[in-house]
């Protein structure tokens, strides 16, 4: 059922992605309103495009479902409190990661001023 996602192909139709997780299009359509981490672009057209990113949100959607008999509601806050702690670690590793240039940075200047 769940197929894999085609290496180096950036975006999926829905009907792609309907046939990689063996869930109905207006299944998908529903979760987009529920859960606010699957949001596939639309192009010109409408069209959804969905990205490697989207197909893994439905695929973790399928298994809370399923696996985990969780309900909607419970399926959203369990993503919910993923995403959260994910975007925390995200937020903490871009502080570090400014903390770190910026003592680079320092050392350069000084190397600089060494120099001239």
């Amino acid at each position: 059922m769940n197929k894999q996602v085609a290496e180096g192909k950036l975006y999926y139709s829905i009907s792609e992605v309907s046939r990689m997780t063996g869930l109905e299009p207006y299944v998908l359509r529903y979760w987009e309103k529920e859960f606010p981490q699957l949001r596939p672009r639309k192009n010109r057209g409408g069209n959804r495009l969905y990205t490697a990113k989207d197909i893994e949100v439905v695929n973790q959607i399928i298994y809370l479902r399923t696996r985990e008999k969780l309900t909607i509601a419970g399926a959203r806050t369990k993503l919910m409190l993923k995403h959260g702690a994910e975007e925390r670690v995200s937020i903490q590793s871009k502080a570090h990661t400014r903390t770190v240039i910026g003592k680079i940075k320092k050392d350069l200047q000084d190397l600089l001023a060494l120099f001239s």
